[in-house]
């Protein structure tokens, strides 16, 4: 596999984390009593963009690693999940 698209999986494992990663230790305006004015209450109090990056990278990173065993040195692919619906050629 060419690092090119070794990159793209990555890329795109990065961008999935990232949804997942955004929402957690997010305290609201209105949990911290600090609203302010013209924006909705439940917009972030603190946004740590550092600190979703990195913890976005460290498990995008993680989960790239699994696949790239799974994947490039173990051979298992998307035929390696048994089908139970008859295949039709």
């Amino acid at each position: 596999m060419s690092f090119f698209s070794t990159f793209a999986i990555y890329f795109i494992i990065w961008w999935i984390t990232l949804f997942v990663v955004l929402p957690l230790g997010v305290r609201t305006q209105a949990e911290e009593n600090e609203v302010v004015p013209g924006t909705v209450e439940s917009a972030p109090a603190r946004f740590r963009a550092l600190r979703v990056v990195l913890l976005t990278t460290v498990i995008a990173a993680v989960v790239h690693f699994g696949w790239y065993v799974l994947s490039v040195k173990l051979g298992y692919d998307i035929d390696a999940i048994p089908r139970f619906a008859p295949k039709f050629y």
